[in-house]
Parts: structure tokens; C-alpha cells; sequence
């Protein structure tokens, strides 16, 4: 089945929206006066990691390392464009300001960047007139075939992994160290755009500032989500004790995926160790 498209202009996907960005991306949208948040998720990473599982694959490549405690951790950090109504990039006739500088996904869109997302053709904002039969074929029998948007997805994905490592680092620079489990919400920071820009320019020279200090904590609803991490030598803390927030713990169910406790036997509250880093403890 071919699924054709081209862009209309409705401006439907210019408004209300987070939209991803590399951290070039990022340094540019700051620079023009915008916001731009950090959205952070994570998942334990035992030893060996989930080598033949192509999903964890996945987000370990655009993923860094990390300890919670003596718990080996792989955190995801997404920079994202934020606002609500009107992209501030967006013209009265409905053009885009900045279209040849404009963001790999808004190239992309709607097709989907991550390989393991099918595409939904349903849940796209765009009008029936985008999807008129006479427009260039986007996708043949569930395959990208648009060699435009070929070469940008490739070039997100290639770029997402590259950029692991300055987002590593630039949570030094901002002193972040809380996440969510993956499948489970997202952690959303909003740090003044000075201050982010600032720290992005500075993890971009490879400036660390200060070591990792290894102390990343997983922040969740779920107690047995809690449990089984201060069990596996983590630092759990339910988002409810959190105090002076930095953060908004945004609930984000998604099926798993791949088991980051497959070594960790599930435990109830009462039976936490004496030792255990769960703050409910």
C-alpha cells in the first residue's frame, strides 16, 4: 500500500507542541530567544546489558552511562523546542521564518524517526489534502521511500547518538541527576535559557566542570519500581517525598520493552534491606 504525501501548510503541527532537537539545534533555538526544556528518562543496565534485544539496542545508542548508586544505569536526555500556541517561528501566512534552518524533525515529519514506531497514518495532524493520492509517495507497503526524508532520519538518528555524550555532560554543568524509568513518565526541566545556554555551550567545548558524581536517582510512583532498584544497590525516591522540585514527573505509560530487572527479583516495601538507597525505606 502506498501512503502518499506533501506538506499543505495548514500549520496544524506548528502549534502546541515539544518538538526535539539536536543540541546544535538546541544552541540555535536559545540563541533566537526560545525555550527549550530537558525531558529525561532511564532504565537500570545490568551487567551485559540486553544484547540481543533490538529495542534496548536502541536506547543504548542514544543513551550514556551512568550509576545510581552502585547500579549501572543508561540515561536518555531529549532537548526539546517548548511552547504553546503558535511556533514562535511561525509567519502570518503560515510559513516557517527559519525553513532552511528549520529542525530535522520538522524535515521528517510525518514520517516517524524511531524504527520501532509504527506509522499511524490517523494520528498525524496533517489535513485529508496532504494525503491526496496525485502527491509524491511517502512510504510503499509500511517502507520510508522518500529519499529526502531517508537521508534525515538517518542523519537524526546518527546525530541523537553523537550527542549522547555532550548531554552527559551537561548534566554536570546543571547539576541534574534525578530521572524517570523509561516506559514509566518523564522528568521535564525547564533551567533559564541563559543558564542552559551557557552549559550547552560549554559541554559542546568538552568542559566537564566537575566528575560525574555517580549519584543519579530514579524517581517514580510505582513502589515495586522503587523496590526492586534499591534492591539492585540504586537510589529510588517516590516523586510524592520529592521536596524543592526542579522538575515536573509527567506519568507516560508505554508497554516495555525490554526488562531492565530480568537479574532483580521483585520484593515488597517491608522487605527492603537495611542498606537499600529507597528513600520510602
Amino acid at each position: 500500500m502506498d501512503i502518499h504525501f506533501t506538506c499543505v501548510q495548514c500549520a496544524k503541527c506548528c502549534h502546541d507542541m515539544k518538538i526535539p532537537l539536536t543540541v546544535a539545534e538546541a544552541i540555535r533555538w536559545l540563541h533566537r530567544g526560545h525555550q527549550v526544556q530537558l525531558l529525561f528518562e532511564a532504565s537500570p543496565w545490568p551487567a551485559g546489558g540486553f544484547d540481543e534485544n533490538l529495542h534496548a539496542a536502541h536506547f543504548k545508542r542514544r543513551s550514556f552511562a551512568a550509576l545510581s548508586g552502585s547500579m549501572p544505569a543508561r540515561i536518555v536526555v531529549i532537548l526539546v523546542a517548548n511552547f504553546t500556541g503558535a511556533c514562535p517561528n511561525l509567519m502570518a501566512d503560515r510559513r516557517c521564518g527559519i525553513y532552511a534552518d528549520r529542525p530535522l524533525v520538522c524535515r521528517i515529519y510525518p514520517a516517524e524517526i524511531n524504527p520501532f514506531v509504527v506509522f499511524q497514518q490517523e494520528a498525524k495532524v496533517c489535513p485529508p489534502e496532504a494525503w491526496a493520492t496525485d502527491h509524491p509517495v511517502l512510504q510503499r507497503d509500511g517502507v520510508l521511500i522518500d529519499p529526502a526524508v531517508l537521508r534525515d532520519v538517518r542523519r537524526s538518528r546518527d546525530t541523537d547518538a553523537a550527542d549522547a555524550e555532550v548531554k552527559r555532560r551537561l548534566c554536570v554543568k546543571l547539576r541534574m541527576s534525578d530521572v524517570a524509568f523509561v516506559h514509566e513518565a518523564m522528568l521535564i526541566h525547564s533551567p533559564p535559557p541563559d543558564l542552559l545556554l551557557s552549559a550547552l555551550l560549554a559541554a559542546v567545548a568538552g568542559d566537564d566542570g566537575e566528575r560525574d558524581p555517580g549519584n543519579w536517582r530514579f524517581v517514580s510512583d510505582r513502589q515495586s519500581s522503587l523496590d526492586r532498584v534499591a534492591m539492585a544497590g540504586g537510589i529510588a525516591l517516590n516523586h510524592r517525598n520529592a521536596k524543592r522540585k526542579r522538575y515536573q514527573y509527567v506519568p507516560f505509560a508505554r508497554q516495555p520493552l525490554f526488562d531492565p530487572y530480568a537479574a532483580v527479583p521483585a520484593v515488597s516495601a517491608e522487605n527492603c534491606a537495611g542498606g537499600a538507597a529507597n528513600t520510602d525505606c
